[in-house]
């Protein structure tokens, strides 16, 4: 009965990832079309924020992760890595963004935050870390994600600052010398922008390692004994962490 129960939690969770995943792209295609009907510098270069890029990776990890769900009892540990990397960057993305918005209002600027934009950084990055904690068949996340999550900004903001000159506009102001104080400013503003990446890999490895619910547990545990009685083959079998 547990072993069912666990199986009817993984296909619910799967089906939740692939729903997460579709909707995600919805929220993408609208914010494009959104943006292009604006005919700004910045609608043109879409695929050039964070943000998307990472929405763009979220939709094919969320929609793997739904087929695994409904195939497999756990999630292969590259998965849950992969996860927590992407939601990181879309988290902190989520963050900047808020912060942008908020200064932007003390600044009596205005800034239109259309429904997509709402989902792509508020409502699914924090749907989906509540779900990703709960899941069954979820793994602990090493602590080495921390510093490997802080890679794609780092190789993200190199690309954006050698494009920047070349195209004149930047995604972000702090990245655009014209619009900050000097050298001193634009090290500050990107130490702490790497600086929330590692504090949101921190809280998202801190959540792999809580106990489940008493539930999910011992279904995830009865799960993984039953298939420990049959035979697995060869190159199949993936460590626990």
């Amino acid at each position: 009965m547990a072993g069912d129960a666990a199986v009817k939690a993984r296909t619910v969770f799967g089906l939740l990832r692939l729903s997460a995943a579709a909707i995600c792209l919805v929220a993408l295609i609208h914010r494009l079309s959104w943006g292009l009907a604006s005919n700004t510098v910045a609608s043109q270069n879409f695929f050039a924020y964070l943000t998307n890029q990472s929405n763009i990776a979220f939709v094919v990890l969320l929609t793997v992760a739904g087929i695994l769900a409904l195939r497999r009892a756990k999630d292969p540990r590259w998965l849950t890595v992969a996860l927590a990397l992407v939601l990181t960057w879309t988290i902190t993305a989520g963050l900047v963004f808020a912060i942008l918005v908020w200064q932007a209002g003390v600044r009596g600027i205005r800034i239109d935050v259309p429904w997509s934009d709402q989902v792509l950084h508020f409502w699914l990055p924090a749907v989906t870390v509540a779900a990703w904690a709960l899941a069954p068949g979820h793994r602990t996340v090493p602590w080495r994600v921390i510093p490997v999550s802080l890679a794609y900004p780092v190789v993200w903001g190199v690309a954006t600052l050698i494009r920047g000159p070349l195209i004149g506009w930047y995604p972000y102001y702090f990245l655009d010398p014209r619009q900050v104080s000097g050298p001193a400013e634009f090290v500050i503003s990107s130490a702490i922008a790497l600086g929330s990446f590692a504090a949101v890999a921190t809280v998202l490895v801190l959540i792999s390692r809580m106990p489940l619910p008493r539930d999910l547990r011992e279904g995830g545990e009865d799960a993984s004994a039953a298939s420990l009685s049959e035979p697995e083959p060869a190159g199949e079998k993936v460590a626990q962490v």
